[in-house]
């Protein structure tokens, strides 16, 4: 009898490079059903990340690679200056549907940078160099797994952790980002204790994170928003790990709508919080988080 799959059996997002389709979970289904579509056209990858059917910024830079891979490969022409000009009108289509994760952007600007640097060689050699997509995926995994192995050496087997939203395997390609520390400790016998905030409005805590969390045999309790301040009151949390969309110049971050609250509450009760972000978050042209839109 075939084992049942549970949702850490399924890629957040992968490459059907066969079918020229991206292929991702619809985490807006999550924890109900388990849905995998296949994205095949412009108007069906911007829409997936719009409508968080695909989220996490690190997951939504791999979906943009692949889309705009696959979007390529369709392109019908032999001239390059031809086939760029729809690159670019592409890329900028997918740019357009979500502003906040600036892993997007990163990972689209990074795609053309391919087309632009290997303009002497002919189209059908630049859509074969565009599996770079693929190396942006294995990057992903790599980085989350270095945020894990630094996340470690700032907590001890049995810590009570809190994380805020989702910035677990469901946000990236493996591991998490904020959850990567949980992981790993779940690999080498850390037995942490999780608290994993509902998060309003849309409760990517309570649907994914503890999902994937309990799904992967981590010891977690979900508890609403402003539950926050008790358990840390209690003694309960001993490190707090969050993620974000972008990290500003000065180190400001933009996450989740309520981890600021965590934030000042963490400083209340002298709980060490801890950002877990790829360099790749970190935008470079924003000074200072107030001028995040």
């Amino acid at each position: 009898m075939e084992q049942k799959k549970n949702i850490m059996d399924y890629d957040t997002v992968s490459l059907d490079d066969e079918s020229s389709a991206v292929v991702i979970i619809d985490q807006t289904k999550l924890p109900g059903t388990t849905e995998i579509i296949a994205l095949k056209t412009a108007q069906e990858i911007w829409d997936a990340i719009y409508l968080l059917q695909v989220r996490g910024a690190p997951a939504i830079g791999v979906a943009a690679a692949y889309g705009i891979y696959v979007l390529a490969k369709g392109i019908d022409t032999d001239n390059y200056d031809e086939f760029y000009a729809e690159f670019k009108k592409q890329k900028e289509y997918l740019d357009s549907s979500r502003p906040t994760a600036v892993n997007l952007s990163w990972a689209l600007n990074r795609m053309e940078q391919v087309v632009l640097n290997n303009a002497d060689k002919s189209v059908s050699e630049i859509k074969q160099l565009l599996k770079e997509s693929i190396e942006i995926q294995d990057e992903d995994i790599r980085v989350c797994k270095a945020i894990g192995e630094y996340g470690l050496t700032l907590v001890k087997p049995g810590d009570g952790i809190l994380t805020h939203c989702n910035a677990g395997k469901l946000a990236t390609s493996k591991y998490g980002t904020a959850t990567a520390p949980i992981y790993l400790g779940q690999e080498r016998g850390y037995n942490f204790r999780v608290f994993a905030d509902e998060t309003r409005p849309l409760l990517q805590g309570a649907r994914l994170t503890a999902f994937e969390l309990q799904s992967s045999g981590v010891d977690v309790t979900l508890i609403c928003d402003n539950m926050s301040a008790t358990v840390m009151k209690n003694g309960w949390v001993d490190a707090i790990f969050v993620g974000c969309d972008r990290v500003a110049a000065n180190g400001d971050t933009a996450n989740k709508i309520g981890t600021s609250v965590v934030a000042a509450v963490a400083k209340q009760y002298n709980v060490p919080m801890y950002i877990a972000a790829p360099t790749s978050t970190i935008d470079m042209n924003t000074p200072t988080g107030d001028q995040i839109k």
